[in-house]
């Protein structure tokens, strides 16, 4: 178990350099620069907080923590103030049970999963990932192509169906809803474990759009009570605060679940992450941190918090 603890860490670390550059880097040459820790470095470090989009509240729990115990102790040293990060870190995230949907997929047979998101936040990619592990845990898989705005997406779908080596339901009509729905029958009467369902890539702000999700909603539900039993927002990390409104709108259309962060191997702000898990209390479930088959990682606070501090 510490093995594979490690080798997830390493993993998670190199695809975090970019953020762990941008924050514990610059807080270690603040530091060292400065003979004395006093409050012009504590304001620093604020900023640098701030600079890997980890929030004004949550930046400013952290520092105060800092702050305080800096008060009361002699070693003021750079691992001591990290450490004093990562714990506070660590306890305001210890609530946050990490992601293992395992048991819930024995339960309901298909297990179906919604996946939502914007175009270009690597959604469809991020699916076909989610294929692949499931396939590699030995669940029988089929995807649902119902994004049938865009030509292309069934063609990439294609592609990874083929690669993945699962069966893809393809566009056979205009309305989504339609294919989910058959979709769904051919699992349920050829036992399928996982449904995988790829939505439009929907601009967040498209009311017309977004009601195509509702009806996708109705049709599972009425096809299989307890359905979806999973709705993902896919998130590119790059995209700093807008996730936040991403997160807002598409929660009015469906309850979203969980959220999957793509691209952070591309971004310098991972700390948004940290952000949206407190303000939204959503989880997040995965991280996509390279463009391989299988560079899906499912979170874990703690390993995270390690992958940007050490």
């Amino acid at each position: 178990m510490k093995i594979f603890q490690n080798l997830l860490l390493n993993k998670l670390k190199e695809g975090l350099s970019k953020t762990r550059n941008n924050l514990f880097n610059k807080i270690t040459e603040v530091i060292s620069q400065k003979a004395i820790l006093d409050e012009e470095i504590i304001n620093e470090l604020e900023a640098i907080l701030l600079s890997s989009d980890l929030g004004s509240e949550l930046t400013e729990r952290i520092i105060s923590r800092t702050r305080s115990s800096l008060l009361n102790i002699n070693d003021r040293s750079l691992e001591n103030i990290k450490n004093i990060m990562r714990e506070e870190l660590l306890s305001i995230f210890d609530k946050e049970v990490n992601y293992n949907n395992h048991l819930e997929t024995e339960k309901f047979k298909p297990y179906v999963i919604m996946i939502v998101g914007v175009n270009g936040s690597g959604k469809t990619t991020t699916l076909a990932k989610l294929a692949n592990k499931y396939k590699l845990e030995g669940k029988k898989v089929i995807i649902a192509s119902a994004d049938t705005f865009r030509v292309a997406a069934n063609d990439q779908l294609k592609m990874w169906s083929d690669r993945v080596g699962v069966e893809l339901v393809e566009v056979n009509s205009n309305d989504p809803s339609s294919v989910v729905y058959d979709t769904l029958n051919i699992a349920i009467s050829k036992g399928y474990d996982i449904v995988l369902i790829d939505t439009a890539g929907r601009l967040h702000n498209n009311s017309d759009l977004m009601d195509e999700l509702a009806k996708i909603l109705k049709v599972t539900n009425k096809l299989l009570y307890y359905a979806p039993n999973e709705v993902l927002l896919i998130l590119d990390s790059n995209s700093g605060q807008n996730v936040i409104s991403q997160v807002d709108a598409f929660n009015k259309s469906t309850k979203i679940t969980g959220l999957i962060l793509t691209k952070l191997d591309g971004t310098a702000k991972g700390g948004a992450i940290l952000q949206i898990s407190l303000d939204k209390n959503i989880p997040v479930k995965y991280l996509g941190i390279g463009e391989s088959i299988d560079d899906l990682q499912e979170f874990n606070t703690a390993i995270f918090i390690d992958a940007i501090i050490n």
